[in-house]
């Protein structure tokens, strides 16, 4: 099963006089890298939110946003009176030496943290275990998005899996083209030379050896077992996307090596198609979780 790392869940619910709501967003990363944004009612408890969030969505960079909007009567809230002057006055003297307007001040200070003290900055227990059943369906909806996204990912790599397989196939066409042009050329240079001592036989030798030295049977069985073992991992109960980045590796040596010992036209050109669609590849499992 392939899931992606682009996920986006949402989640909300009311609790006493307030509507709590959650918003993941996902993008892909090769580490865990939780971003999560909380009132200060909750900051506390944040250590406990990202564990929970890091062990259901395991890897990606994750955005976490809990808001909380008082549909009745807020918590009291004291402002530091004597703080609050002196960062407007400040403000507002900044504003005069730059000529800046004025009209913002007010609002920017009173969103500065340390202005407003809440009577109660500790969640009870049952609050947390609704914000935690409130998490976890926002959780939920992030990892439905990502399987969609994933049944997406795998369609396009089994695609191009399956593209590269059909012109390996189309190698063999050329096999035998490969080998009388590599002996042709050999044995060109050879008469340039204007040599009546040459010895056939040691020239038959020769060529066999060089021949062989080009043989490229074990590149094509050990490509072949590796898109079989790519399309397999994909098959997996577990989205392995680091495993298939790591088979992508090992089918782009083979085909690097098959180039290397092609030196006919055809095959060549085959190779180069089979590296872009490997490219391709390799892009989007980047996004497989």
């Amino acid at each position: 099963m392939i899931k992606s790392m682009t996920g986006y869940g949402k989640a909300s619910t009311n609790y006493n006089s307030k509507t709590l709501s959650i918003e993941i967003k996902t993008l892909n990363s090769k580490q865990t890298d939780i971003n999560l944004k909380t009132p200060c009612l909750y900051r506390s408890q944040e250590i406990i939110l990202r564990n929970q969030i890091s062990n259901f969505l395991e890897r990606g960079k994750i955005d976490c946003y809990l808001s909380v909007e008082y549909t009745g009567e807020s918590p009291g809230i004291n402002i530091n009176s004597n703080l609050f002057i002196s960062y407007y006055k400040q403000i507002e003297e900044l504003a005069e030496k730059v000529n800046a307007p004025k009209g913002d001040i007010l609002r920017y200070v009173l969103q500065i943290p340390e202005i407003n003290h809440y009577g109660n900055c500790e969640p009870t227990e049952e609050e947390m275990n609704v914000v935690g059943k409130l998490l976890n369906e926002a959780l939920k909806k992030t990892d439905d998005y990502r399987k969609i996204e994933g049944k997406t990912l795998e369609k396009d790599l089994l695609l191009r899996i399956n593209i590269i397989g059909k012109k390996l196939l189309l190698i063999d066409n050329f096999e035998k083209d490969r080998t009388t042009q590599v002996r042709e050329r050999i044995l060109s240079k050879l008469n340039e030379l204007n040599s009546d001592t040459l010895d056939k036989n040691r020239f038959e030798q020769e060529i066999i050896y060089y021949i062989e030295k080009l043989d490229i049977t074990e590149e094509k069985i050990r490509l072949e077992q590796h898109l079989d073992y790519f399309i397999n991992t994909m098959n997996t109960p577990k989205s392995e996307g680091k495993k298939l980045g790591f088979i992508a590796q090992e089918i782009g040596r083979e085909i690097n090596t098959l180039g290397s010992k092609a030196q006919e036209a055809n095959m060549q050109k085959l190779v180069v198609e089979m590296k872009d669609e490997l490219e391709k590849i390799k892009e989007q499992v980047l996004n497989v979780l």
